[in-house]
């Protein structure tokens, strides 16, 4: 009886760490992962747009770091750990000084999201040289 007991107790625990780990915290964009600016005048100054993020997880999600492509490109976020169902902000910020033409950016997140991988941003638009920009 006693064996059957430990047997149970056993498997109950294991049970339940396994179903401890299956939760996880998941970052989804709520809109869209790209942002097209359009054009955008160089002698402008810079430019912005806020992706809003959202745990659709079951831990909080944590974001740990946040990096852009290019020297250009500045991103902000939300620090603190985002509950489950709740949303952060990652505000990504352009300087187009002295880059006329198109570009594409694309901005690294990393968080203790599904996969604890990087989820990526894009932005994108087309810088009218100051030369070129009707007075």
């Amino acid at each position: 009886m006693k064996r059957i007991l430990f047997v149970l107790t056993v498997i109950l625990f294991t049970a339940g760490t396994v179903s401890a780990q299956q939760k996880e915290a998941s970052i989804t964009v709520v809109d869209s992962a790209s942002y097209d600016f359009g054009d955008i005048n160089e002698s402008g100054g810079p430019v912005s747009h806020t992706f809003t993020v959202m745990n659709s997880g079951e831990l909080p999600l944590v974001i740990s770091r946040v990096v852009a492509s290019c020297g250009c490109t500045t991103p902000d976020w939300t620090k603190e750990p985002i509950a489950p169902g709740k949303t952060g902000d990652i505000k990504v910020t352009f300087n187009p000084y002295g880059r006329p033409n198109r570009f594409v950016k694309t901005i690294s997140v990393y968080s203790n999201g599904k996969g604890n991988g990087s989820y990526m941003l894009t932005i994108r638009g087309n810088v009218i040289p100051a030369n070129q920009v009707e007075k």
